[in-house]
């Protein structure tokens, strides 16, 4: 009987280790770290749009702006020594990284023994759909603000062209941002607009709600929308399908809309409360401006980003985002998982955003004025 255990003990299949030896489960918190970045990644659509750079051994990353120069005519005999009014000028923008950004969990043993269903899994999503929900929040205030500037390139004569912001329909109602008409009309001014101020025309995106969304693809036979051959879930998804004026549209819940994020209901939106929507739709937009914990970067107020922004057309060169630590997963184990008996589960990002190219943002608003820059 001796023999029988010891030969058991040796032959025991332990799927979570690798290669039949060293921690049993080693491959657990393998598959625990890719569930984490997948939700992350499927939840994000910010990180795709826009530049982003990674950070090593610093804590900011430096972007160079180059203005424009002129031409002129030389004259016989005259040395070439440069033009005389010394451009192109040239200017600066330092995005900083914020305060490590964490979500996290503690995963009881003897909870996960007794589960039906593979908690980790299930906590790493939720870890996932977090850390996703802020980064897309904050490159989106970043896109919002550069809206709102003037080119960082000042020199008399060479001002670069900052940023638009295009009004949504004719009334004060916020209604004005839910009609189909009103947007593709500003789909066009936006498109016009970013063509006279020398942006690319390459990597031209829109972000809306969803409502705002889905009111311009049940009127896709009337409102020129491109890709109308496109029907069912492709259509309807919001992933970049239908485009106007050459702009492709995402809808997000995560973009600045008329002072909460990504939707707001009663009033005069337009905008009917579904019910039970629970705790993490509809909420206001918070302060995340440099003045708050854990904020390197300017990203504004509640109050500064205001009530009146409901929707983003944007190129690539919008804004940049610097990533010092891309979304990772750290699990206890050892001996804290013995004192313990269970794990924290831990996602974090080190990351920082702000707008690069102002030219390249366009902010829609409802009401007779335009929401402030700051």
């Amino acid at each position: 009987m001796a023999q029988q255990s010891s030969d058991l003990t040796t032959n025991l299949t332990r799927p979570g280790q690798s290669n039949s030896a060293g921690d049993a489960r080693a491959l657990y918190l393998k598959l625990f770290s890719g569930e984490m970045f997948k939700g992350f990644q499927h939840n994000t659509i910010a990180r795709d749009l826009i530049q982003k750079r990674t950070l090593k051994n610093g804590k900011s990353l430096q972007f160079i702006y180059t203005g424009r120069t002129t031409a002129e005519y030389h004259t016989p005999g005259n040395a070439i020594l440069g033009n005389s009014d010394g451009a192109p000028p040239v200017a600066e923008k330092t995005i900083t990284i914020d305060d490590l950004l964490i979500s996290s969990a503690f995963l009881y043993d003897l909870d996960e023994t007794l589960a039906h269903y593979d908690l980790r899994s299930e906590i790493s999503r939720k870890i996932g759909y977090a850390l996703a929900e802020k980064y897309d929040r904050l490159i989106f205030r970043a896109i919002a603000r550069g809206a709102r500037q003037a080119s960082p390139i000042t020199k008399s004569n060479f001002i670069e062209p900052g940023g638009t912001q295009i009004r949504v329909g004719a009334t004060t109602n916020e209604s004005d941002a839910f009609n189909a008409g009103n947007l593709v009309n500003s789909f066009y001014d936006a498109a016009a607009a970013m063509d006279e101020k020398g942006v690319s025309g390459d990597g031209r995106v829109a972000v809306l709600n969803p409502r705002q969304y889905h009111a311009l693809i049940q009127d896709v036979g009337n409102n020129g929308l491109i890709n109308r051959d496109t029907q069912g879930t492709a259509l309807q998804g919001g992933n970049g399908i239908v485009e106007i004026a050459g702009i492709k549209i995402f809808k997000s819940m995560n973009i600045p809309f008329l002072g909460k994020y990504g939707t707001k209901y009663g009033g005069t939106t337009g905008e009917v409360d579904p019910g039970n929507t629970g705790s993490f739709v509809n909420p206001a937009l918070e302060d995340a401006s440099g003045a708050t914990t854990g904020i390197n970067n300017d990203y504004g107020t509640a109050a500064e980003v205001g009530a009146k922004s409901c929707g983003l057309i944007f190129q690539r060169e919008a804004a940049g985002c610097v990533e010092a630590i891309g979304p990772q997963v750290q699990v206890t184990s050892n001996d804290v998982s013995v004192i313990y008996q269970g794990d924290v589960i831990l996602g974090r990002l080190a990351m920082g955003a702000d707008y690069l190219n102002p030219a390249a943002s366009v902010e829609l608003y409802v009401g007779a004025t335009a929401p402030s820059a700051f």
